[in-house]
């Protein structure tokens, strides 16, 4: 049996893959600074977790483990008090310190990147061999860290790096900030979806427990290629304009409105949807293909469309008996969360706790 280790395990991918793994035969040990232990939703299946910020991660972190899942990092990009740079820089110095311990160790690594590195659309669909646009910082620095990863590849080491589309999805520790989940959440708890930008922009999507499969696969393959391994994770099904999805999940809801926040700034007083565009336009917007995943993970394949995962969610999240008040409680936005630890002294400015919660 392999002992997988998965850093950033109470996330909101990590908080649905170690279940998923230990349910398919593996021993999963969880890694995590905590930030969102609390952010539940419903209860999650329990897996041993080591509570420490991946900053302080060394080398008897790895005694007896075969895989290392680097899902760590922040997943949004910081906005308020919170400088972009003092808290990407740290998420690149630790992504690469793990990484050299891993091939110190012959441990397999595999990084939970992002097709949002493709950024700014062009005609054809992006390859893994196309040129990059990240448009964010977020991006960016996952594209610095593929970048690392590549320093440091050769005969002895050779890492996995998954772009992962945009996910969807339930999971214990649900994000109502991704388009899917927040689309059918509004739809639900109030009755009407706010876009925050015109909606015409392009983006691949792909369901939680199919990067879960992903990952699987990834574990299993025997990768020895002597560099990294870059992997697009979804399905051209799933490439679909926000203003479709938008529009399928307000049709599961009698009455629903559809609204922008350009038009309507007062609906977002919660500062939760906040506007990414420019005069009503995303600028990140393309579409992607996932043709070599399927020729090298000979046994995956895409089970989620986003329709599929729109009834799916609505239905689960229906039965959670969700409610404004909880589909707008800032422990589901990753960015409000961590600014409500830093503003009320819980985290110091590089996020290092202060003290507990």
């Amino acid at each position: 049996m392999n002992k997988i280790l998965v850093t950033g395990s109470l996330s909101y991918i990590g908080s649905v893959l170690t279940g998923y793994l230990e349910g398919h035969g593996f021993d999963c040990v969880g890694y995590d600074a905590g930030f969102f232990k609390g952010c539940l939703l419903y209860d999650p299946p329990v897996t041993k977790t080591v509570f420490r910020d991946a900053r302080d991660f060394h080398d008897k972190d790895l005694d007896g483990v075969d895989v290392l899942i680097h899902l760590a990092g922040l997943s949004n990009d910081p906005c308020g008090n919170l400088d972009a740079a003092r808290m990407y820089d740290p998420t690149r110095t630790y992504a690469l310190a793990i990484a050299k311990l891993c091939k110190k160790r012959g441990v397999k690594f595999v990084f939970a990147s992002s097709c949002s590195i493709y950024g700014k659309g062009q005609t054809e669909s992006f390859t893994e061999d196309s040129p990059t646009y990240p448009q964010t910082a977020y991006s960016l620095n996952k594209l610095q860290i593929e970048q690392d990863l590549r320093s440091i590849s050769d005969k002895d080491f050779s890492p996995i790096a998954l772009r992962f589309a945009t996910v969807f999805g339930l999971s214990p520790r649900m994000r109502f900030d991704l388009a899917v989940n927040g689309f059918v959440g509004m739809a639900i708890a109030t009755r009407r979806i706010v876009l925050n930008s015109d909606g015409s922009a392009w983006r691949p999507h792909v369901h939680v427990l199919d990067i879960c499969q992903a990952v699987r696969c990834a574990i299993d393959f025997d990768w020895r290629g002597g560099e990294l391994l870059l992997l697009n994770v979804a399905d051209e099904r799933n490439n679909l304009q926000i203003i479709d999805i938008a529009k399928k999940a307000q049709s599961l809801v009698p009455g629903c409105e559809l609204k922008f926040l350009q038009k309507n700034p007062e609906l977002d007083s919660d500062n939760l949807i906040k506007a990414k565009a420019h005069n009503g336009i995303d600028t990140r917007t393309y579409k992607v293909s996932f043709a070599k995943i399927r020729e090298t993970f000979k046994n995956f394949q895409v089970a989620w469309t986003v329709e599929r995962g729109i009834v799916d969610l609505f239905e689960k999240l229906k039965a959670l008996n969700l409610n404004e008040a909880t589909f707008k409680d800032k422990k589901f936005y990753r960015v409000p969360m961590i600014e409500h630890l830093y503003r009320n002294g819980y985290l110091s400015e590089d996020l290092r706790w202060l003290k507990s919660m």
